[in-house]
């Protein structure tokens, strides 16, 4: 069997391998920003990457999906980093994985599912506009944020817009050049032309724009100094060159906060979140799949978890699976989980060996690339297409919007779930009857499974049948019918005779007809 799989992974070794290294090439600068976005040190997000190519894609049952630290996970992140620290953020993400772990084995694969869509959608438009809103600064060379408050308001009572300001009353010329240029080019190369180039084509938007900002930077130095941009202002990775090196940076949690309560709630909110982004994403790289193969669920959530404990054991951010590069791998041309492998064996070469490099990339180049990031997270579309489906799927989405800016993300996510389901139960409550007069004959039938919720309903339709008439009540449609709607149904059969009301029941469970006629005594 070994020999089997062997071979099914060597078939496709030349396209799996090109795959992996354009996936490695799109990583570089989103494991770069998404740590700055976080708070981290940017070496914690080359971690993370690195364990979800090296670690994850052996552990998956996906062949397609490529993990590593995700953008939707950035706010739970920076609040943590903030509130506890690196080093107890990292224990919280080892803790996260154990959950994950023993979610995978609880087979709770299918929880993405209890999620109303409306507000998953909500939830992760809401994290693409605080992305936007915490990367303008940096991508005008302010980089004062703490990256911590999730919410409009900071915790000086000043509002996220006065911060902004702030930040554009000191901005930095060559760092705006960076950005806007850095987002002109990956904007361009989401064009059909360059999608459609032999050669273009094969570099990905963000890492051009980073090779600009590095170049620009260089030239600036030399040419037009007062355009350069400072080093404070770009990526700080530790020197390293060499295994040795690369060894001496991991950073480990902080064990002595096993005590703290905080810390459980932060691993549970990773736990949570981090897992229905990767349902999500797995579910999207399933229908992506050329070979439509259907991954399972729960080892997926046994290998997230994996990952994420040692990344955190290790000073990596959090890990999910993500669809920018699966869908990057997937348009390479990959068969394979032997692409995710590649990229994460290049991603841990480049952090050996060419951290130097890095650190010349320019901290507006990875904003621009979180703020293209945002912008396709939270896309006005988006908005139009749930205003489009009905107040139903719009009131959720918007709450769960409003809710997430103006508290955090646990909290917006409850509120919305609580906003879903009252507009689920308002419409279990319309739908779940339908009462039909022809003359002095009414039909009362039970078009699903009816509740206590439906009680009042069932009780107002009873009372507009008039005297001197014929009542068929049909549940035939009904999977379940509670005792109380079969109470007040009792009831009104027992008072019918004195309006003299003839009753039929038509597959009403546990009311026994008299000749298919109840009469009431």
């Amino acid at each position: 069997m070994f020999r089997r799989h062997l071979d099914y992974y060597v078939r496709y070794l030349d396209h799996d391998i090109p795959a992996g290294v354009v996936v490695f090439l799109v990583a570089v600068p989103l494991c770069l920003g998404i740590a700055v976005a976080s708070g981290a040190p940017p070496f914690s997000g080359v971690i993370a990457g690195i364990i979800g190519g090296l670690v994850v894609s052996l552990v998956s049952g996906s062949q397609l999906s490529v993990s590593g630290p995700a953008a939707g996970l950035t706010v739970i992140v920076a609040a943590a980093v903030e509130k506890l620290g690196f080093d107890a953020m990292l224990l919280a993400v080892a803790l996260s994985g154990l959950l994950q772990v023993v979610m995978g084995f609880l087979r709770a694969g299918v929880i993405g599912a209890f999620f109303p869509s409306a507000v998953i959608k909500g939830m992760l438009a809401a994290i693409g506009l605080i992305l936007i809103m915490k990367q303008l600064p940096h991508a005008v060379g302010y980089d004062a944020d703490a990256e911590a408050d999730l919410s409009f308001l900071e915790d000086d009572s000043h509002t996220r817009l006065s911060f902004l300001w702030d930040a554009f009353r000191s901005f930095s010329t060559g760092a705006v050049i960076v950005s806007l240029v850095s987002l002109a080019i990956m904007l361009l190369w989401d064009t059909p032309y360059i999608k459609k180039h032999r050669y273009l084509s094969i570099a990905p938007g963000p890492l051009v724009a980073v090779l600009f900002g590095i170049a620009y930077n260089v030239v600036a130095q030399t040419l037009f100094p007062s355009l350069a941009i400072a080093p404070q202002h770009l990526v700080n990775l530790p020197a390293i060159f060499g295994p040795i090196d690369f060894a001496r940076e991991f950073n480990f949690p902080d064990f002595a906060r096993l005590i703290d309560v905080q810390i459980y709630i932060t691993a549970a909110t990773l736990a949570l979140v981090g897992s229905l982004e990767t349902l999500l994403s797995l579910e999207a790289v399933d229908k992506l799949d050329p070979l439509k193969r259907i991954a399972p669920t729960n080892q997926e959530l046994k290998a997230q978890g994996v990952g994420n404990f040692l990344s955190g054991m290790l000073g990596g951010l959090p890990i999910t699976a993500v669809i920018v590069r699966s869908s990057a791998s997937i348009d390479a041309g990959a068969h394979t989980k032997v692409a995710s492998f590649v990229h994460g064996v290049l991603l841990l070469l480049s952090a050996m060996f060419l951290a130097s490099v890095l650190n010349m990339i320019p901290l507006a180049c990875l904003a621009a690339v979180l703020l293209l990031t945002g912008y396709k997270l939270a896309k006005p579309k988006l908005f139009v297409q749930q205003y489009e489906k009905g107040f139903n799927q719009f009131a959720p989405f918007a709450v769960t919007i409003g809710a997430i800016l103006s508290t955090d993300l646990l909290k917006g996510m409850a509120i919305g779930m609580a906003v879903g389901l009252f507009f689920v139960l308002r419409a279990n409550y319309h739908s779940a009857f339908t009462l039909t007069r022809d003359g002095r004959n009414y039909l009362l039938r039970l078009q699903k499974d009816v509740s206590f919720l439906n009680k009042a309903q069932l009780r107002n339709y009873l009372e507009n049948v008039e005297e001197n008439s014929y009542l068929v009540i049909d549940g035939t449609r009904a999977g379940f019918i509670d005792q109380d709607i079969m109470e007040t149904i009792q009831d009104f059969i027992k008072a019918a005779s004195d309006y003299n009301i003839r009753v039929e029941l038509k597959d009403m469970r546990g009311l026994e007809p008299v000749n298919g006629l109840v009469p009431a005594e």
